[in-house]
C-alpha cells in the first residue's frame, strides 16, 4: 500500500502529460495545413531576433508599467516551476525534497527566491486584473473581447494566484511538519511563507500533514491542469512566442512581396516587345487567401501566438477613427476558423469534410479589410512579432483577382491606370495640357 501514492501520481503525470502531448500535436498538425513557406534562411539572425524579442521581450518597453509587471509574472512563473521538477521526481520516487541534501545552502537561496518570486507574481497579477476590471482599460474592452476572450483572461490570472498561493500555503505546512517528522528533513528557506504559519499552527500532526498532502497534490494538479487548458486559451503564446519570433520574416515591414506571375502579366502588358522570362513554378490554383487552407503555415502561427493584449488595435489609424477593423480580431478570428477546422478533422479522422464556411465573410469582413490603410503600425507595436497585415492583404488579393470585388473607388483607381497610366481619370494629353496652364 505504500507505493499507491506513487502509482497514482505516475498515472497523473502520464495521463497529464499525454493529453498535453495530444493537444500539442494537433497545434503542429492544424498550423500545417498552412502553405509552405520558406523560414530557414539566415539563421543567426532570427536566433537573434527571438531572444531579442520572446526573451528578452524588447517590444513590451513602449508600455513601462504592463512590462515589468509582465516580466515578473513571466520569469516568476518559470523560475518557481524549476522547482517542478523536484516535485516530480518526489512523487515518483516517494522522497522529500530530494536536492535539499546534494544542494546543501543553494537550496535554501532557491526556495527562498521562489516564494519572493511567488508574492511578486500575486502582486501583479492583483494589478494586472485591477487594470482589466477595476480600471476598466479601453484596449482591453473592445467588441472582440466580450464572453470567453474576457472569460479566458481572468481565468488565467486566477489560475496564476491559485497555482502560487498553493505552493506558499504547501511551503508553510511543509515547515510545521519538519519541527516535528524526521521524514520530513529540515530544508528550505521560507521568507514569504512563514507568513502563513500562523494559519496552521493549531492543528495536529495528521491535520497539518493532510493538509501538506493536499496542497503538494493540488500544486502538481494544478500545473497539469494549467498546462493542458493552454490548448483552449490565449496563452498559447508562453510557448509559441517563441517559434512564432525565430520563424517572423525578416524583411522590412513596408516591403510587399511581388506575386512573380501577376509581375510576368505586367510586363507583358507594360512591354509587349520585351521578352519576359518563364517563371519556373505553376499558375496557383487560387490567388490570395479566402480560408486558413490559403494562408502559409507563419500565418496560422501567429493566429495561435496572439496574446489578445489589444496593441495592435490600438495603434490601429482605421481602429482609432471608428472603422470596423480591429487587426486583434483578425487574429483572434483566424484562430477560432483554424480551431474549426482542427475539430472538422478531429471527428472525420484527419480528412477535413466542406463545412459551407470559410474565413472570408464567415468570420471576417469585406468591410474590415477595405478598412486596413496597410501603415504596418499593428506588426510594428506586437510584443511577439505577430503580422495581421500579411492575412489582410492575402484576403485583399482574393477579394480582387477571384471576386472582382474591389470598392468601387479603387476599381475606378485600377481602370484609370489601365487606361490613363495614372490613378486620374484624364488622359497624358490632358494632363500635360494642365501642368502648361500652371507653368503659364
Amino acid at each position: 500500500m505504500s507505493y499507491l501514492p506513487n502509482f497514482i501520481f505516475l498515472i497523473l503525470i502520464i495521463v497529464g502529460g499525454g493529453i498535453f502531448l495530444r493537444n500539442i500535436l494537433r497545434i503542429k498538425r492544424n498550423i500545417n495545413l498552412g502553405k509552405a513557406v520558406d523560414r530557414s534562411d539566415k539563421t543567426a539572425l532570427r536566433w537573434k531576433q527571438m531572444l531579442r524579442i520572446a526573451l528578452g521581450q524588447s517590444k513590451m518597453g513602449s508600455k513601462p508599467i504592463a512590462a515589468i509587471l509582465h516580466l515578473i509574472v513571466y520569469v516568476g512563473f518559470i523560475i518557481i516551476n524549476i522547482e517542478l521538477l523536484e516535485i516530480i521526481l518526489d512523487g515518483l520516487l516517494g522522497t522529500h525534497r530530494l536536492f535539499a541534501p546534494y544542494l546543501g545552502n543553494l537550496y535554501h537561496i532557491l526556495i527562498g527566491t521562489f516564494e519572493i518570486l511567488a508574492l511578486l507574481v500575486i502582486v501583479a497579477v492583483v494589478v494586472f486584473w485591477i487594470r482589466r476590471n477595476g480600471i476598466r482599460i479601453k484596449r482591453f474592452w473592445k467588441a472582440e473581447m466580450k464572453g470567453w476572450p474576457k472569460l479566458d483572461a481572468d481565468l488565467i490570472l486566477y489560475f496564476e494566484v491559485v497555482l502560487m498561493m498553493l505552493f506558499l500555503s504547501m511551503n508553510a505546512t511543509d515547515y510545521l511538519l519538519q519541527q516535528q517528522e524526521s521524514h520530513y528533513i529540515q530544508a528550505g528557506s521560507f521568507p514569504v511563507s512563514k507568513f502563513l504559519r500562523p494559519l496552521f499552527e493549531g492543528f495536529s500532526f495528521n491535520s497539518l500533514l493532510l493538509l501538506e498532502r493536499s496542497f503538494w497534490w493540488a500544486h502538481i494538479t494544478g500545473i497539469l491542469v494549467f498546462l493542458n487548458y493552454l490548448y483552449y486559451s490565449k496563452h498559447l503564446h508562453i510557448l509559441l512566442a517563441f517559434p512564432n519570433t525565430f520563424f517572423a520574416k525578416l524583411v522590412p515591414n513596408g516591403k510587399f512581396e511581388v506575386d512573380e506571375h501577376i509581375k510576368k502579366e505586367v510586363l507583358m502588358m507594360l512591354y509587349p516587345d520585351r521578352v519576359v522570362s518563364e517563371t519556373s513554378s505553376a499558375v496557383p490554383s487560387k490567388f490570395g487567401a479566402s480560408d486558413v487552407f490559403d494562408l502559409n503555415w507563419t500565418q496560422l502561427m501567429n493566429a495561435y501566438s496572439c496574446t489578445e493584449c489589444g496593441r495592435c488595435t490600438e495603434a490601429c489609424p482605421a481602429n482609432r477613427t471608428g472603422k470596423k477593423l480591429s487587426p486583434r480580431k483578425i487574429m483572434m478570428d483566424t484562430r477560432d476558423r483554424l480551431t474549426e477546422v482542427g475539430e472538422n478533422l478531429n471527428k472525420n479522422k484527419g480528412v477535413f469534410q466542406n463545412d459551407e464556411k470559410q474565413l472570408l465573410h464567415d468570420y471576417i469582413s469585406a468591410e474590415e479589410l477595405w478598412a486596413c490603410t496597410s501603415c504596418n503600425a499593428c506588426v510594428e507595436v506586437c510584443p511577439i512579432a505577430i503580422d495581421p497585415l500579411s492575412i489582410i492583404m492575402d484576403m485583399r488579393q482574393y477579394l480582387v483577382m477571384e471576386q472582382s470585388a474591389a470598392p468601387q473607388l479603387l476599381n475606378s483607381m485600377m481602370s484609370n491606370i489601365e487606361n490613363n497610366g495614372a490613378p486620374w481619370p484624364f488622359s497624358n494629353q490632358d494632363r500635360l495640357q494642365w501642368a502648361n496652364e500652371q507653368l503659364n
